[in-house]
């Protein structure tokens, strides 16, 4: 089984930047897709961007598209977003997620193992 270990949030002012990370470890020999999700208050958890875990395709939600990246660093097993020019509506509790799935899977049902999630707060 695979564990995942959120870590990096934080409180931040607009247009500001934050990265954070996603510590994977456990059986990663059925994981595909590595993505991070986002949930505010009183809403539902919402897909921001997702990685192949062992290639380099990337997607990215509209609404972060150009502001933040996903990456991975192979030797420390760890999924980054780096999120830049951050807005209030950006504010969430942030989620890491691993899936058997493809990387335009925007479904959170269609991930399998979640980390405890990292809150962002964005001031204006």
């Amino acid at each position: 089984q695979v564990q995942l270990v959120e870590s990096g949030g934080g409180l931040v002012q607009a247009g500001g930047s934050l990265r954070l990370s996603c510590a994977v470890s456990g059986r990663t020999s059925s994981t595909i897709t590595m993505g991070w999700f986002r949930q505010a208050p009183g809403k539902e958890r919402e897909f921001v961007a997702a990685r192949s875990w062992r290639g380099v395709s990337t997607y990215y939600a509209d609404s972060v598209k150009g502001r933040f990246t996903i990456s991975r660093d192979n030797a420390k097993n760890t999924v980054y977003l780096q999120m830049n020019s951050l807005k209030p509506e950006d504010t969430a509790v942030y989620y890491c997620a691993a899936g058997s799935t493809v990387v335009t899977e925007t479904s959170p049902a269609l991930y399998d193992v979640w980390g405890q999630g990292t809150q962002v707060t964005v001031s204006s």
